[in-house]
């Protein structure tokens, strides 16, 4: 029978066809929601990968494992090839995830305290997921993989900024020359405006006399704490601070 006969082509949408894209819809579902509560923990916490980012993991991950399961309804049920042993689309599979892995990490930039791409990154990995869903044959999968992807894509911020955070912000502070400024008073003071410095991210440099702190403060809630134009205003203001600079981080 010919690949592209009327009966061939309406293989791929069999009744046990449909079944098994209905299966395969169900686990998709299953996995965006379980992937956007992990996600949601970091997006709390004003990490880079957030829901989105997550989201599209899991949900890429699922499709890729659950149409491993069915090789009988790849192609439409016509595993030519791999009767005569001509080639296996499953390493054709991993060689394209492998691929698609150091594409989307070119993407990825790092500046300072703020990480960005990571979403981007994810979502070229998942159209790499869909144009495999799609090769196999498995087409209203892959239709949903790619509404999913693109809501996930479209919303998935809005919904990070309706859910409760601690919003973060990466703060550069150059002192005058022979000022020495003290960790616990820039502890109480940022805490006094609603912020904890975050664990682990303060950093000092000493260069020409200046001395330079860097970190990440955390906003206790994000319907709390003043705005980065606030604190800018009351940095001006600050004793012995040269210079200052003040941006929104997600490390």
């Amino acid at each position: 029978m010919s690949p592209i006969s009327p009966e061939a082509l309406a293989n791929y949408w069999s009744l046990p066809a449909v079944e098994i894209n209905l299966l395969v819809f169900a686990n998709l579902l299953g996995a965006l929601a379980l992937g956007l509560l992990v996600g949601y923990e970091r997006s709390y916490h004003g990490r880079a990968a957030g829901m989105r980012t997550y989201g599209l993991v899991c949900v890429a991950s699922a499709a890729l494992t659950i149409i491993a399961g069915y090789p009988g309804y790849w192609f439409g049920g016509h595993t030519l090839a791999m009767d005569h042993a001509i080639g296996d689309p499953t390493r054709v599979i991993q060689g394209i995830v492998t691929g698609i892995g150091f594409l989307g990490a070119g993407v990825i930039m790092k500046e300072g305290f703020t990480i960005s791409g990571l979403t981007t990154a994810a979502s070229i990995w998942a159209s790499s997921v869909i144009g495999v869903m799609i090769g196999l044959g498995f087409y209203a999968a892959g239709i949903l993989l790619a509404v999913i992807s693109a809501l996930s894509m479209l919303w998935g911020s809005r919904l990070e900024q309706w859910l409760p955070s601690r919003p973060a912000v990466a703060i550069t502070m150059c002192f005058r020359v022979g000022f020495r400024p003290k960790e616990e008073v820039l502890r109480r003071v940022a805490s006094e405006r609603g912020y904890d410095i975050a664990s682990g991210t303060l950093a000092i440099t000493f260069h020409d006399g200046h001395p330079e702190w860097r970190f990440v403060a955390i906003r206790r809630s994000k319907d709390l704490g003043e705005s980065l134009s606030e604190i800018a205003d009351e940095l001006t203001d600050f004793e012995g601070i040269l210079s200052f600079s003040i941006t929104h981080a997600r490390n």
